[in-house]
């Protein structure tokens, strides 16, 4: 079996961006509404290569975004613009806590 060294260079150097939310009850609808309008464009972002919306199965107002970008610079240059400036702005006001994140880098896949 022959690997394809570009491939896996190109897994291996790929940004995974995890964002763990927790929202009011009430503000929870308002911030599915607003992301199923935007999440098409934030999927368009130079360099994202996937976009994720998860919720805890014990615990609806806890909310994950699960983000595929091609590299750091991509997820920055998102992270800069004016889509991420207004959406982030409107979601931080739903949050009932706190949000955490983690840039990871993925290692194995099978």
């Amino acid at each position: 079996m022959k690997l394809n060294i570009s491939l896996l260079v190109k897994l291996k150097n790929m940004l995974i961006r995890i964002v763990k939310m927790k929202f009011q009850k009430a503000k929870l609808q308002d911030f599915y509404h607003m992301f199923d309008q935007k999440k098409e464009r934030i999927r368009e972002q130079e360099g994202c290569l996937k976009l994720e919306l998860l919720s805890d199965i014990k615990d609806e107002t806890t909310i994950f975004t699960y983000s595929y970008w091609n590299s750091e610079e991509d997820l920055n240059r998102y992270r800069a613009s004016d889509l991420f400036g207004k959406v982030w702005k409107e979601t931080k006001s739903y949050f009932e806590d706190r949000p955490q994140a983690w840039s990871l880098e993925q290692q194995h896949k099978l």
